[in-house]
């Protein structure tokens, strides 16, 4: 019984992963028996694994298939109301109870992603990293906890905003005014820096996404 919960875990992380960076994108379809030989897995922690994954809507069912689920304008819009208050308290919380070793990652952070500029794929997963960073430098588990959820959506999005030209420049500016909040201890200047920074990339988005449907 434990090595098949483990499975399961271990199915579910794999399957979350591979639609997280991009493999498995919004209306692609998944089958046990692929998923099974590309993860190494059995089909049974597959299958929980996906039963968990469309319990929480991040899979959908197109007749007997199930698909990576996509966001429309309204479920997007509301995502990003919900995740830009939470990382804003994350980012004051932080301010108020990171820890020298935590603010100096951070930083560290910053300086290394200025070497990804060019590369959207790979400062996508170093901003993954850096919020994260400053969820954890909350020290606050219950936060920590429905900031996962929320990213865990964002795994829905097929593109990144970072790919839009000059969005990385900027957003690496936007985390150095974070930093700088958590460095000095200010938590409101923190909490206003991060909601800023949330709310530029939801505009990026929204103008890109915009600008793809009327050249379609």
């Amino acid at each position: 019984m434990a090595e098949t919960r483990s499975g399961q875990r271990d199915a579910y992380q794999l399957i979350l992963e591979a639609i997280d960076i991009g493999i498995y994108k919004p209306g692609d379809r998944l089958v046990e028996s692929e998923l099974a030989e590309r993860f190494g897995v059995s089909r049974t922690p597959i299958r929980e694994a996906l039963q968990r994954l469309e319990t929480q809507s991040l899979l959908a069912r197109d007749g007997r298939s199930l698909i990576v689920a996509s966001l429309d304008h309204n479920q997007l819009a509301e995502l990003y109301v919900v995740r830009t208050e939470l990382e804003g308290l994350a980012a004051r919380l932080a301010a108020r109870h990171a820890t020298e070793e935590e603010v100096r990652v951070l930083r560290g952070m910053v300086e290394e992603d200025r070497a990804r500029l060019g590369d959207p794929g790979a400062l996508a997963r170093a901003n993954r990293r850096f919020h994260k960073q400053i969820h954890l430098a909350s020290h606050n588990r219950y936060l920590v906890q429905q900031l996962d959820l929320v990213h865990r959506s964002m795994a829905l999005l097929a593109t990144t905003s970072l790919a839009v030209e000059g969005r990385g420049e900027d957003a690496l500016a936007e985390h150095d005014r974070i930093v700088s909040a958590i460095e000095t201890g200010n938590g409101d200047a923190a909490y206003a820096a991060l909601k800023a920074h949330i709310s530029k990339a939801f505009e990026t988005r929204l103008k890109h996404d915009s600008s793809a449907e009327a050249a379609e």
